[in-house]
């Protein structure tokens, strides 16, 4: 008997069968389309992702005889999926990643209605949170709003056409209705963003011991999976992939090195005193909480630097960066390359890269290990902010693929680096969700225990973690020295470009992968 896991990202829909030990037996695949019908918007034919669901599943269901006996499922988080009274859309997913609502961040970030928010839930507020799409509706096709009954998740939609019911997944609602102690919507926060209105648009809530429906008899049908099937639905993607690497406790945190860098540090309790940024979210896991820090900066910043020094691979970053010594000799690169900034450990919509140090001494190998060297801090410095101890950091995305960079992160934060065996975290963190809320599985540890394997450790080295010390600190105080000019150049640059014409547009930017093999669990 398996447990069949889908995971709904933004650009691919991947179903896999796991066996009762959380060995994956069979996966499909789906990509599926963002449009981007004017600037800064991000959006997403709901139906089509429903499609790309039905289609991996009835392939994985159709090249095996294994009998399925639940559906689990985590997606994308975030967004505004609005639906009218019978179920359907009325109009498409708007995204976590549109801009359209900026300008609304941008007067509540003045008015201070951010700041209190997060002192009640957590989670500081960004344009693709729904309460700014909504917002934005509100002042601009307020007749979408009129027209639907119920604003979902990703995760929502999908439960919703499973199994018939409207629900909001504990993790999705925390930002930014949610009072994140009493994991309840919040009429203080409805209130602060002057949005009373949106209370009726508010589905339930649903954490730990609600997550479990049955699968409705039309959705089973498109499926080809018995009707009644117990469907469970797990938080969405990044806390999904916490317990599916194994960051189901104190000290055990984790980072995607995906698009953007995302690290994650589980807490046992919710903190809302410190400097307002990032998400504070449910786990997943008992009553714990999961301190998340999306910083702009990831694998794009590497894609531009290979750019830079001309290369096509990216294993060959990992080589070149081999080649110059830890600390590459006094250079330093300050990766706040978004043109909106930088949002997580701190806040700043001018926040500018910069490589400080350089000389005729300097090669493409010393730029190519300063590059990752500025990751790494930036990781270590979410570490830090998040306020808990790390006793490990479990590394997964496709920047876990290089080894070189394991090593370096393990050296650089001063704690060991773990690499799953496991290809598919997001569905196995789906997985172990499904064990804890039917009962098989009684802690989320246990079941790491027995269903989360490690490939490798990387132990930091001593000489190069005290190094990464001392640089670790000339990091931030070459920051601190240039953050003060960083307004200046954004004005500089807006003034140029009112100037003149507009560019022509650049090719789209291919994020890379790294090639190195990963063996099979």
């Amino acid at each position: 008997m398996g447990i069949l896991c889908v995971d709904a990202g933004t650009t691919m829909v991947k179903a896999v069968l796991f066996d009762d030990e959380g060995r994956e037996l069979r996966v499909a695949r789906q990509a599926t389309r963002v449009h981007r019908p004017a600037p800064g918007f991000s959006e997403q034919d709901m139906y089509s992702v429903w499609d790309a669901v039905v289609y991996t599943v009835r392939s994985v269901v159709h090249g095996t005889r294994e009998p399925v006996r639940m559906l689990a499922f985590t997606g994308q988080g975030d967004g505004c999926w609005l639906v009218g009274a019978d179920g359907r859309p009325t109009g498409p997913a708007i995204l976590w990643n549109d801009g359209r609502a900026a300008d609304v961040i941008d007067r509540w970030e003045r008015e201070g209605v951010l700041d209190d928010a997060f002192r009640i839930n957590g989670n500081y507020g960004f344009a693709g949170t729904s309460g700014a799409i909504m917002r934005w509706l509100w002042e601009n096709d307020r007749d979408r709003l009129d027209a639907s009954h119920k604003a979902l998740y990703c995760d929502g939609w999908l439960f919703l056409k499973l199994t018939g019911e409207y629900a909001a997944e504990e993790s999705d609602a925390a930002s930014p209705f949610l009072d994140i102690r009493e994991r309840a919507y919040s009429p203080r926060i409805l209130e602060l963003l002057d949005m009373p209105w949106a209370e009726r648009l508010l589905p339930a809530v649903r954490g730990g011991g609600e997550r479990v429906a049955g699968l409705h008899a039309l959705a089973a049908a498109e499926l080809r999976l018995p009707a009644g099937l117990p469907v469970v639905m797990a938080p969405f993607d990044i806390p999904a992939t916490a317990i599916g690497i194994g960051a189901v406790a104190p000290g055990h945190a984790c980072t995607i090195l995906g698009t953007t860098l995302c690290t994650s540090t589980p807490l046992a309790t919710a903190d809302t005193s410190g400097r307002p940024a990032g998400m504070t979210l449910p786990s997943g896991v008992a009553d714990g909480y999961l301190r998340s820090l999306a910083a702009m900066a990831g694998i794009e910043t590497i894609s531009w630097g290979m750019d830079l020094i001309g290369l096509h691979n990216p294993n060959w970053i990992s080589d070149l960066a081999q080649e110059a010594p830890p600390g590459s000799d006094g250079l330093f690169f300050h990766p706040y390359l978004s043109p909106a900034g930088e949002r997580a450990p701190f806040r700043h919509s001018d926040a500018r890269g910069s490589i400080s140090g350089l000389t005729f001494e300097h090669t493409k190998a010393h730029i190519a290990r300063a590059m990752l060297e500025g990751l790494s801090y930036i990781v270590r410095e979410c570490l830090t902010f998040a306020g808990a101890r790390a006793t490990e950091l479990r590394l997964t995305g496709g920047g876990a693929n290089s080894t070189f960079w394991c090593r370096l992160l393990a050296d650089v934060t001063g704690v060991p680096t773990l690499r799953s065996a496991d290809s598919e975290i997001g569905a196995k963190g789906a997985f172990i969700t499904a064990l804890m809320e039917t009962g098989e599985e009684s802690s989320a540890q246990r079941a790491v225990e027995r269903c989360v394997t490690v490939r490798d450790v990387f132990e930091p080295d001593p000489a190069r973690a005290a190094l990464y010390d001392e640089l670790y600190g000339d990091f931030l105080a070459i920051r601190e020295g240039v953050m003060g000019e960083w307004g200046r150049l954004a004005a500089s640059r807006a003034r140029h470009r009112a100037a003149e014409p507009p560019p022509a547009p650049r090719p789209e930017q291919i994020v890379p992968s790294w090639e190195e093999s990963r063996p099979s669990p």
